[in-house]
């Protein structure tokens, strides 16, 4: 299988490359060389080049090959999105969009761009999107230029709209790792809510998402939530976690009456996804690592 990854190299590309590679796949990675994970195989073909910055909207002549599937880590909304369909339409079997759980009404409801009472959870694949575009505008100083025109929901409409090529959109929860989020600032940042509930997962169930998706046949053409199985609340979590340091933060100011939980029993009875490591126990050794530290 001729896999390209764009934007395999850090976090959960680096750890998505790994898996593919290790089921057997020929994985080339396009990224501009600016940043390197040693998680990656030394094996894997890389494709360097100025134009793999947000957002990627040319590709190279090396990369205008047959491909059996693209992978997508780093589509952040319409413009690279189409982008990556004109590229790829007719050369590549499918393309796996990675996009993310901010689609959904219920985040709007939580961060109080979209009015109403909270939605309904676990959120199912069919569950009501935002209608409020570009919801992390205005932060572009803290997040960098692309979040101006950030939004996975118009990746997702280009990607789904496209003629000619199959396409597998999976809808990433928060993602917690030894490389990001390692301190669980997702976690202790939340104390003061200790009923909210938020699916979180950790960077190897992801990313073992992500490569099973890229093969898997019965993934043409699907929307996948990927996450835990269960999301405890914040309460149970820091329970089981060490006592955080510096005392209690004050969360952002969200209506957290809107839990932001996943259903994920999609990819897992469509597919068989199996977490490969278990994600309480994955919680408490970076904690454990976190306070050693």
């Amino acid at each position: 299988m001729q896999v390209l990854v764009i934007g395999g190299t850090r976090f959960i590309g680096a750890h998505a490359v790994r898996r593919l590679h290790d089921a057997g796949a020929q994985v080339t990675v396009f990224h501009r060389g600016a940043s390197h994970n040693p998680v990656l195989p030394r094996d894997v073909e890389h494709v360097l080049d100025p134009s793999a910055e947000y957002p990627i909207t040319a590709f190279p002549a090396p990369l205008l090959r047959d491909w059996d599937v693209v992978v997508h880590m780093v589509a952040m909304g319409a413009a690279d999105a189409r982008a990556a369909v004109a590229a790829f339409a007719g050369r590549a079997g499918r393309l796996v969009l990675v996009s993310s759980c901010d689609v959904y009404r219920a985040y709007g409801r939580l961060t109080g761009t979209e009015p109403g009472p909270p939605d309904p959870v676990p959120l199912t694949e069919d569950a009501p999107l935002r209608s409020v575009l570009y919801p992390y505008r205005g932060m572009e100083a803290d997040l960098g230029a692309f979040a101006h025109d950030y939004d996975k929901i118009l990746a997702e409409e280009a990607v789904r709209g496209a003629r000619g090529l199959d396409w597998t959109v999976l809808r990433l929860p928060k993602v917690y790792g030894p490389e990001d989020n390692g301190d669980l600032a997702t976690v202790y940042g939340f104390a003061a809510v200790p009923r909210w509930r938020w699916t979180h997962g950790h960077v190897d169930n992801v990313a073992a998402a992500i490569a099973l998706a890229a093969r898997h046949p019965q993934a043409r053409d699907a929307v996948f939530n990927v996450g835990e199985a269960h999301t405890p609340t914040m309460g149970e979590r820091l329970a089981r976690l060490p006592p955080g340091q510096g005392g209690t933060r004050e969360p952002p100011p969200f209506d957290f009456g809107q839990d932001l939980v996943l259903d994920t029993a999609g990819i897992r009875k469509a597919l068989g996804h199996a977490d490969v490591v278990d994600e309480a126990a994955a919680m408490m050794r970076l904690a454990a690592l976190r306070r050693s530290s």
